[in-house]
């Protein structure tokens, strides 16, 4: 089906271009290596939530001023993963090594999982996949409104289709070309309807006049489209990239309202708002989403501290296996997912990666 963005089908090539013009093209390629992994922001110093990526799709199609991706891929195309029975086959046996566990993986580490879908199929494949797993569920994380042609899927109640979102403001001066804010909540409201699970992310959240109003809008938009039993699970997380990100984000877009904000270096080497900044956007957005979610809502924090948690929510988690046996413990209770009633300590056995 052709794209309403006309990207071009072509072979692969090697050739290195800038990284808004790999935007123009979308190639097909084989998976090469291991595409199944831990998320790339995983840092122990930090809470963090133990998602597993597969890293199925590569560059995308979109214009976020704060994309880490401009800092990241050199290589000059959007690229999906084409066989999906490869995918699978490595996604199966890893999954099987802990058949007591629920996997959470997400296809959105280095792209968008549904800008592409008209073109590439790709999700659609991927849902049929996963209805029939146990111990896993497959998360589609966007800034799109492309969901019609995954509508009609029996998914199994096994894929979570997630967006980030933000406030018009944010959306209209720093995330080009995107899906509009209008047409993201009723692309939610036609998955809803349709039996997925949602996820909300509302991260980064961005300094701006009138943030707190606009932050306040967006979550009743949000609540007027879609019931809040659907929501499988919101995250919160602020504006962070590494220090050498800023020159790429003002020659990329100079016209961005993001680098001039004071921030502070972190130990996972990214910049972000100074702490009670950051809390006090986080209170203001929990605040409003306590008015429509209910109390067993799973809402968490990305990439944050301890004592952060404690000021926003009133408590923590005790360790990153306990975070991970909270999504897995809500998912069963609230939504039947996941192959066994889970057993925490089996979550906090599981190793940290040596490499984080």
């Amino acid at each position: 089906m052709k794209s309403k963005r006309q990207l071009n089908q072509s072979s692969t090539s090697s050739k290195k271009v800038n990284f808004k013009d790999g935007k123009k093209g979308l190639q097909t390629i084989s998976k090469k290596g291991e595409a199944m992994g831990t998320c790339a922001t995983f840092n122990k110093k930090y809470l963090c939530c133990r998602v597993h990526v597969l890293r199925s799709v590569h560059n995308c199609p979109y214009e976020c001023s704060y994309c880490f991706l401009q800092n990241y891929l050199t290589d000059g195309s959007t690229k999906i993963v084409d066989d999906i029975d490869t995918l699978m086959q490595e996604v199966k046996g890893n999954i099987s090594m802990a058949p007591w566990r629920l996997f959470r993986i997400g296809t959105w580490e280095l792209g968008d999982s549904l800008a592409l879908e008209r073109e590439s199929g790709q999700a659609a494949r991927l849902i049929r996949e996963f209805a029939g797993l146990k111990n896993a569920v497959l998360e589609l994380k966007t800034k799109s409104d492309c969901v019609d042609t995954i509508l009609d899927l029996d998914h199994n109640g096994r894929t979570v289709v997630s967006w980030s979102l933000n406030t018009e403001h944010v959306r209209n001066t720093e995330e080009h070309r995107t899906a509009p804010l209008k047409d993201r909540i009723s692309a939610i409201q036609k998955a809803g309807k349709a039996g997925y699970l949602i996820g909300l992310h509302f991260d980064p959240m961005i300094f701006h006049r009138g943030w707190e109003e606009s932050y306040d809008a967006l979550v009743m938009q949000v609540f007027k489209a879609i019931s809040p039993d659907k929501i499988a699970w919101i995250s919160i997380g602020s504006l962070r990239f590494n220090p050498e990100m800023r020159k790429k984000i003002d020659n990329n877009y100079p016209d961005n309202g993001l680098t001039c904000a004071e921030m502070v270096l972190g130990d996972d080497s990214k910049v972000r708002y100074v702490k009670p900044l950051r809390v006090g956007m986080y209170q203001r957005l929990y605040g409003e989403l306590k008015k429509y979610i209910p109390a067993e809502t799973l809402v968490y924090l990305c990439m944050e501290r301890w004592d952060v948690w404690d000021k926003v929510f009133g408590y923590h988690p005790e360790s990153i296996g306990h975070l991970d046996y909270m999504f897995a413990r809500s998912l069963y209770e609230r939504f039947g997912l996941g192959p066994e009633a889970p057993n925490r300590d089996n979550y906090e056995k599981i190793p940290i990666p040596k490499n984080k």
